[in-house]
């Protein structure tokens, strides 16, 4: 009997415990896990961003790297105005964004706490113009502006780090927290208990991506062009099995967009620069 009732008690002051670490995403209003401070998070981004930049290229193309800083700029603007009215706290409060255009053939980017954005050279061909940019660059700042990668960093303290606190995780396993970091924002491979989770952050992140190009100007639709061409670019390279995929199925991602695209034009108001 004390056996039982003390899982009992165990069990309700772990789901007091998760209870208590939840937030919600603004706009999708799903609930998440949230464990690890933004502050912290942000100061990690920033280190690994300045050591990015010093391992790679940066683009001296005027035209391009003009291009994908306005496209950037141009959501984070709209995020910041729509934020300041229908959002209970600033997702983006403190952050320096700095937007980089990096020489590489990789069809990549990526964007960090603390507003580090990157962009590959080598992702301009299919994005096509602004647009297609947009749609990129807003998936990217959507990972950010939902706190993803600080939700997989909790999800990682309870499956990786047996629930630990992330300040006796820090100086007891200092390595194991660091890797965890890495890993929650793309920067490692991830296969395990949280691959569900990070299927789901891509289909959200695709929603707010969607309603954030519209925010800035861009027209959501052509978010589904970018896609067909992101999939007509992969020719007859096998992709993985979409259950071993951080990412939706191209076909998936596709249709779900679809569908999504008259929720995004709720949102839509066409800039001058179209």
């Amino acid at each position: 009997m004390k056996t039982a009732l003390r899982s009992a008690v165990l069990a309700t002051t772990g789901l007091s415990f998760l209870l208590a670490g939840c937030s919600e995403v603004p706009i999708t209003g799903r609930r998440q896990l949230s464990l690890v401070p933004s502050s912290l998070v942000t100061s990690m981004s920033v280190q690994q961003y300045s050591q990015f930049l010093s391992e790679n290229k940066v683009s001296s193309d005027p035209q391009q790297v003009a291009m994908v800083k306005r496209v950037g700029q141009n959501i984070v603007a709209a995020v910041n105005q729509f934020c300041k009215t229908h959002c209970d706290e600033d997702p983006f409060k403190g952050y320096q964004w700095e937007i980089n255009l990096i020489e590489d053939p990789q069809v990549n980017a990526f964007a960090m706490p603390g507003g580090k954005v990157v962009v590959y050279t080598g992702i301009l061909p299919i994005a096509q113009n602004e647009a297609g940019l947009a749609t990129v660059m807003g998936h990217e700042i959507a990972h950010v502006f939902a706190a993803h990668g600080e939700e997989r960093m909790s999800q990682g303290l309870i499956t990786q780090l047996g629930g630990a606190a992330l300040s006796v995780a820090l100086k007891n396993q200092p390595e194991a927290t660091q890797n965890l970091f890495m890993t929650s924002y793309g920067l490692g491979t991830q296969v395990g208990l949280l691959l569900p989770f990070s299927r789901l952050h891509e289909s959200e992140a695709d929603r707010l991506g969607l309603i954030f190009m519209a925010m800035a100007g861009y027209n959501p639709n052509e978010a589904v062009g970018f896609w067909q061409r992101m999939a007509a670019a992969k020719g007859d390279q096998a992709a993985p099995p979409e259950f071993l995929s951080t990412h939706p199925a191209d076909e998936t991602r596709i249709r779900k967009l679809q569908e999504l695209i008259p929720e995004a034009m709720e949102y839509y108001k066409p800039a001058a620069r179209q």
